[in-house]
């Protein structure tokens, strides 16, 4: 008998950490994490005092309401409506416990066992994995070579089990930035054969544009289809803490208040706090950090002639994110270790973000610099420059 988590696959982050186990690096070359999408830094110190402060209040340490504070709830949906320039209203709000949670409450109320839901490839891969613990099949949607997914691409793949359709932008791992025009292509799409639109838009606070991304929200009827997605934990530097939000119609919040009674009763109470105060008064400062993730997307673009020459091709970019194409002969599932090893450079494999019957993964590398500044970008490229590893063979045309 197989159990609901042994459907699926162990978590990735994981298993590339014990590829750390037993290997030392060497003061001339310390290690070069690129493979979690996660800043290690601490919250900054204005919001680590607002949270010494709400440790003071008796409700920090109780039970709240299982779908967040109202008060988050009410400046979360007046701040996401000014920025899409629509409507969100307090209602249509729900807090989680990180945004994994919101994704897996939102399939858990719109799916069944024997589902579909369609992901495009590279996928987040735990999107991949809730699924298959849900026994959910995950279609998979090729994005191509530009990684953007098209939409009557995705027409062909629905089905009566068909439940939605999820996105991620700006995209992980690929990093790229959906275009507005290819949001509503999908919207359009799941209206028109009354499915969902769920949107991740977790690095949505590292978009390279000053324009709203995407126009969606303004419609006045987007709560029928459009489910959207969000984090906290990168904005405000809170993972450990656990926030995220979803945005959706009233009525389908009820059914994950359900999921989330069941699984946490309530979100962290100190994280939602801190979320708060985030958002009244930390705009400026989280500018100063989009500044950051942009200088070192533009870093990477600057750099990427150091392994151009070697043959790697740059696929995506953007928020946290670049996602590589390599030019040896070996699977990036073998040459992920042999980084550690050879280079000492922690990278995902793209075969982590791609069906097993997708060889394409085997060619990818996502590398995260959320925690490499430009000169340590400008070290890891100088590092895989150095390979002289055997090339894969060229593919001629007939």
């Amino acid at each position: 008998m197989t159990s609901r988590t042994q459907t699926t696959f162990a978590p990735p982050v994981m298993e590339a950490r014990r590829w750390l186990e037993g290997v030392t690096f060497p003061d001339n070359q310390p290690l070069i994490n690129v493979s979690q999408a996660a800043p290690v830094d601490p919250p900054p110190a204005p919001l680590r005092a607002a949270m010494a402060d709400a440790l003071e209040l008796p409700e920090t340490h109780l039970y709240g309401p299982v779908l967040g504070l109202p008060a988050l709830r009410a400046e979360l949906s007046a701040q996401w409506s000014a920025h899409y320039q629509g409507t969100a209203t307090p209602d249509q709000i729900a807090i989680t416990s990180g945004c994994n949670q919101a994704f897996a409450a939102t399939i858990t109320a719109i799916c069944s066992e024997g589902d579909e839901v369609i992901l495009p490839t590279p996928w987040y891969f735990n999107h991949k994995m809730w699924l298959d613990m849900c026994g959910v099949t995950a279609v998979a949607l090729s994005a191509g070579a530009d990684l953007i997914p098209d939409a009557e691409a995705a027409r062909a793949l629905i089905t009566p089990r068909t439940r939605a359709i999820s996105l991620v932008t700006p995209n992980n791992p690929g990093g790229v930035e959906y275009p507005a025009e290819t949001l509503s292509d999908f919207l359009a799409l799941t209206r028109e054969t009354g499915i969902k639109l769920i949107v991740d838009e977790t690095y949505r606070d590292f978009d390279s544009r000053s324009n709203p991304p995407h126009n969606l929200l303004a419609d006045p009827n987007w709560d029928d289809t459009l489910i959207q997605l969000y984090s906290f934990s990168k904005a405000y530097r809170l993972t450990g803490h656990r926030v995220g939000a979803i945005v959706a119609n009233a009525a389908l919040l009820a059914e994950v208040e359900k999921f989330l009674d069941t699984v946490a009763i309530c979100p962290s109470q100190l994280g939602q706090r801190a979320a708060l105060w985030g958002l009244q008064n930390l705009r400026e400062w989280l500018a100063g950090e989009r500044d950051e993730i942009l200088d070192r997307r533009a870093a990477i673009n600057d750099y990427m002639p150091l392994i151009a020459a070697k043959g790697w091709k740059l696929m995506g970019c953007g928020a946290y994110f670049a996602y590589l194409e390599h030019p040896f002969a070996e699977s990036s599932t073998t040459l992920a270790p042999k980084f550690v090893q050879e280079i000492g450079v922690l990278a995902l494999p793209g075969t982590m973000f791609m069906p097993e019957t997708d060889p394409s993964g085997a060619r990818q590398f996502r590398v995260a610099f959320a925690n490499v500044d430009r000169a340590g970008i400008e070290t890891l490229f100088t590092r895989l420059a150095s390979l002289d590893w055997p090339l894969a063979t060229p593919v001629h045309a007939a």
